[in-house]
């Protein structure tokens, strides 16, 4: 099935890009199909998602949804970047950072947002790949959640 018709029957409408955090490459085409896609945060649109660290200011439920919310931003940031989210032919790692309370251990029931979203849009032969959900103290402007994403092109 088409990505895009998929989006409208999971009644998913993609953001805006995000703005660049700092001087780099928002997605990186090297060794001929592959694209690293840097960390994105869970702001949408220019709407500040909720501030804070997990199991402090933000509940499990409300990362889960911010983990979903990077990957929109991911999603828009390779969309213009390559022209058409179907030539995606797998996600080959996820790199995820939670912000978390020192005594949060539930980074990855977090990230499990962002990669039951991408499993329901491209099934799970292309939309899981590796992962690894990596508890931090803070991330840039005290967002919640920020996602990298290492993809292979048809």
């Amino acid at each position: 099935m088409c990505v895009y018709e998929k989006l409208k029957e999971l009644d998913v409408t993609l953001p805006k890009a995000p703005p660049r955090g700092g001087v780099f490459t928002p997605v990186k085409q090297f060794g001929g199909k592959l694209a690293y896609v840097s960390g994105c945060g869970p702001d949408l649109n220019g709407e500040l998602f909720k501030k804070g660290k997990l199991g402090t200011e933000v509940t499990l439920e409300e990362g889960r949804e911010a983990a979903k919310c990077c990957a929109l931003n991911i999603l828009t940031l390779i969309h213009e970047a390559i022209g058409d989210l179907n030539q995606i032919k797998t996600i080959g790692k996820m790199l995820a950072f939670v912000a978390s309370d020192p005594t949060f251990y539930e980074q990855p029931k977090v990230i499990n947002g962002a990669s039951e979203f991408l499993e329901a849009l491209f099934g799970a032969e292309i939309g899981l790949g590796a992962r690894s959900a990596i508890g931090t103290n803070v991330l840039p402007g005290n967002i919640p959640v920020e996602i990298e994403l290492l993809i292979e092109l048809k």
